[in-house]
């Protein structure tokens, strides 16, 4: 097994590497990164504040594609990592390929996994990966008869991209009728809404899985669980992630084997049959119950916040394996991982997710990183005109622990909050809670 430098680039070969992403998953990437021999120098679009402690930061938002590109051009960069969906689906790595930069992320007839849960589900249905029972609407009297017909729970979900907040699990025929009605009718997802998928609910324990893809092989990652909900006891509206661990007790080696077999790879073979050969990194969003692993949903990029935990656990140096990906050469590839676990707590903005309140002084940072074992990733935060540390979104940061059991990472991740000076901020205490009942 190849565990060191990506085919293409050897020996004292130094490289440019350019993230495009602002959040606590870029961090995560960018910090991992920069830890990589092979990088020479990182730069980041349009990063963080965190991030800028150690990168070189551009003001490029995440949607300038064009701009993106130029950068990349102007500025020599080697290669590009996409973190964020959004210019996945929109293809930035169309737009770099042409310019002939190398990239890690899937083309945009790729990136569709994700850009639309009607694709998703017909390529189930395709190729026999197991998932909910379904159906795709765009009338919403029909989805409503539907929902009617099949009886609750049941899950209405707006097709496109809608920033994690286009899911509904309804517990009654009128709220889920009302969910599909809004997002058809009402334009509460736009484009993303003209579609709704109806789904039968899935019982069971979720769990995050990842693999880098190549475009044929897929290479497993460790799997992790995130809590979507706002408030303990997974009480609350859903967000996009609250905190996450790593490892998941629920995916045994087992049971990894069982999603590699069958949902990771006909996915990846369905794809390359289709045409939309994928390359990047495969999240699959999984339900695991008495019938085994049922997939949710796919994202075509790392989660956010499990990249924050994945990326301390990883003992093999990240970069050489982004460029495998990109090169095709995943086959004979492996990585290693610690035996320790990983648990991420969010700090967010008072009103999150409706309405957070930006602009929040933040201090103490510094203390909590000093713990061993700890590291926080920015996910929004700036430095205002004064240089002081502000809030600046809805999720600010992510504290995370490594320790010998998800208990031990988890009692040190608190204490880390705890040090902390954040009035504006809040998160859950119980992140780790499936893992802790299990023990």
């Amino acid at each position: 097994m190849i565990h060191g430098v990506a085919a293409g680039w050897a020996g004292d070969s130094a490289l440019r590497i350019l993230v495009v992403g602002s959040g606590g998953r870029e961090h995560a990437l960018s910090w991992a990164i920069a830890a990589s021999p092979l990088c020479d120098k990182l730069f980041c679009a349009p990063g963080n504040a965190g991030i800028a402690e150690f990168a070189e930061c551009a003001p490029i938002g995440v949607g300038e594609l064009d701009r993106i590109a130029a950068f990349a051009r102007d500025w020599k960069i080697d290669f590009v990592v996409v973190g964020p969906e959004a210019p996945l689906v929109a293809g930035l790595v169309d737009k770099l390929d042409a310019a002939g930069i190398k990239s890690f992320g899937p083309r945009a007839n790729a990136a569709v996994l994700e850009g639309s849960k009607g694709f998703t589900k017909d390529l189930c249905a395709r190729h026999g990966i197991p998932t909910a029972a379904y159906r795709r609407f765009t009338d919403a009297g029909k989805a409503a008869a539907y929902i009617k017909q099949r009886g609750v729970p049941i899950v209405v979900k707006a097709d496109g991209l809608a920033a994690g907040k286009g899911v509904t699990v309804a517990y009654s025929a009128d709220e889920a009728a009302a969910a599909a009605h809004d997002a058809l009718l009402g334009g509460r997802f736009g484009a993303a809404g003209a579609s709704v998928v109806v789904e039968d609910f899935l019982d069971g324990e979720e769990a995050s899985f990842f693999a880098l893809v190549d475009g044929e092989h897929a290479l497993p990652l460790a799997a992790a669980q995130d809590h979507k909900a706002v408030g303990d006891g997974d009480t609350g509206p859903n967000t996009g992630g609250m905190g996450a661990y790593s490892p998941a007790p629920v995916m045994t080696d087992a049971m990894a084997l069982e999603v590699m077999e069958r949902i990771i790879q006909p996915t990846v073979r369905g794809m390359a049959a289709e045409g939309r050969k994928f390359k990047g990194v495969l999240f699959a969003g999984l339900m695991i119950g008495r019938d085994g692993p049922k997939l949710i949903e796919y994202n075509v990029r790392f989660g956010d916040p499990e990249c924050q935990v994945l990326m301390p656990r990883l003992k093999s140096d990240i970069l050489p394996a982004l460029i495998a990906s990109a090169d095709g050469e995943l086959k004979n590839f492996d990585l290693r991982w610690r035996d320790e676990a990983a648990l991420s707590v969010v700090l967010a903005a008072k009103g999150y997710p409706e309405k957070p309140q930006a602009g929040g002084e933040i201090k103490g940072i510094e203390r909590a990183n000093a713990l061993p074992g700890v590291t926080v990733f920015h996910a929004g935060t700036r430095r205002d005109a004064d240089g002081r540390l502000v809030a600046a979104g809805g999720r600010v940061l992510n504290v995370t622990a490594r320790g010998r059991t998800v208990a031990e990472a988890q009692a040190l991740a608190y204490k880390a909050v705890d040090l902390i000076d954040f009035p504006d901020g809040f998160c859950r205490r119980d992140i780790g809670w499936r893992a802790l009942r299990r023990a």
